[in-house]
């Protein structure tokens, strides 16, 4: 007897040749993003997609045979949003990796979705230009999967995150048919803004294969401030004095833990006695003053040593301190990041609250993120090994979230629901506005074939 499975193999090879494959050894690679706590289903197919072709076959084939797909890029997602689901196709878009074109006079990039952030960023600074989005994965992440979580970074406060510079994109929807969203001009008010449905959306409404992101010229040399403070809370009345004085390209923190394990893992010779650092840099004509301005700000709420350089490489060395907060804390353990953001005048409460939870439930968290916008990762660090202690780092986990709704916050600032937020979502937001959100789904994707029980 012919089963579903079996068609969907001789489906899918029969339009897609070797690009599609059902061997369990092929596929292992590809069930799962870097969200290691979420849980993840048995694949049914898995297809490498290289063009837009590829994937409206694919999608024909899913929507005809009421198949689920699970769209992944380089997989460095974070909450599970690309983890495969029992019986559906993985559709890997990593291998659609080009640049198509950098327009320089439109200040605009055409990419494919599997192209790095980082090289898309190289290739626009190579044209005298700056590809400003930067997630701390940007060497590794794909922009198709930055639009799909709508990804942030340390530049975003100024600049704002992904979906603030993408002009237009084509994407296949759920039935295998091509749409084609947004402008390449500077305003467009034509319709609804189906570009920014689609971004943020984790894959539940079409596969994006294209991507029109704007560029910007390229900043001047920032300058750099760094503050030593005796406590995060202290750190804090920094982040707001110095928002009254400038606004800054970056504005990041990192708690005494992260200091702690940065320093371990990278030999820089961070203070370890202080209790928070604060990473400032600023950019434009004025960026010396506002360094100076933000300097002073510190100072004045009772830093115990700021630093200030006007020097490129001192400061992408603090820049990549900042950056190297993720992997320090994964060399100590294993880790269940969070991903919450509040309003800034509620960043002393959120610390607090984070600190209860490292005692409530005895683990280790160490906490960085963009203080500017409110925008914080906890890091749960727990013994794998140990009985007991990845309750308790749930549990830690399950008081973080709680906390940033109670503080009038939102549950993801950039990393996106997946699998790892959803069960918060009923707490997120209301019955309404969700059933309007099913109801955008039913209409992008009648069958419920795309991403199933993610993000929304």
């Amino acid at each position: 007897m012919t089963t579903t499975v079996d068609m969907l193999g001789d489906r899918l090879r029969e339009v897609l040749g070797e690009k599609a494959t059902t061997d369990p050894d092929r596929m292992g690679a590809y069930s799962r993003d870097q969200s290691l706590l979420t849980t993840a289903g048995v694949p049914a197919a898995l297809v490498k997609a290289t063009s837009v072709d590829d994937v409206a076959a694919t999608m024909t084939v899913a929507h005809e045979l009421s198949v689920p797909v699970v769209t992944r890029g380089a997989g460095t997602g974070l909450a599970g949003a690309a983890n495969a689901l029992d019986g559906c196709i993985v559709l890997s878009v990593a291998g659609m990796n080009r640049i198509l074109d950098i327009d320089a006079a439109a200040r605009t990039a055409t990419v494919e979705p599997g192209v790095i952030n980082g090289d898309l960023a190289e290739a626009a600074r190579a044209q005298g230009l700056w590809y400003v989005p930067d997630p701390g994965s940007r060497a590794i992440s794909s922009i198709g999967g930055n639009l799909a979580t709508n990804a942030g970074g340390i530049c975003c406060a100024k600049y704002g995150v992904t979906g603030d510079h993408v002009a237009a994109l084509t994407a296949v929807l759920a039935d295998g048919r091509v749409i084609r969203t947004g402008a390449k001009t500077r305003k467009n008010v034509a319709g609804l803004d189906l570009t920014h449905l689609l971004v943020g959306s984790e894959g539940t409404l079409a596969v994006i294969v294209e991507a029109t992101m704007r560029l910007r010229t390229a900043p001047t040399a920032a300058t750099t401030v760094v503050a030593f403070f005796d406590s995060a809370e202290k750190a804090i009345e920094a982040v707001l004095a110095v928002a009254a004085v400038a606004e800054p390209c970056q504005l990041e923190l990192m708690d005494a833990v992260t200091i702690d394990a940065v320093n371990r893992f990278t030999r820089m010779g961070l203070d370890e006695s202080a209790g928070a650092m604060l990473l400032i840099q600023c950019d434009g004509r004025s960026a010396v003053q506002e360094a100076a301005d933000c300097a002073a700000a510190c100072t004045r709420v009772g830093a115990t040593e700021v630093f200030h350089t006007d020097d490129p490489e001192e400061g992408d060395a603090f820049t990549a301190a900042r950056r190297m907060a993720l992997p320090a804390l994964e060399a100590m353990g294993t880790v269940l990041l969070d991903d919450v953001a509040v309003p800034v005048p509620a960043l002393p409460r959120m610390l607090e609250r984070i600190q209860d939870a490292a005692e409530r439930h005895s683990v280790t968290i160490g906490t960085f993120g963009h203080a500017a916008d409110g925008n914080l990762h906890p890091t749960i660090v727990f013994d794998a090994g140990e009985l007991g202690a990845q309750d308790r780092a749930r549990g830690a986990f399950d008081d973080i979230v709680h906390a940033a709704l109670e503080l009038d916050g939102t549950i993801s600032g950039e990393h996106g629901i997946g699998v790892l937020k959803a069960p918060y979502m009923s707490d997120m937001i209301g019955s309404v506005e969700r059933e309007l959100m099913l109801s955008v789904k039913a209409a992008f994707d009648p069958r419920n074939i795309l991403n199933p029980g993610r993000g929304i």
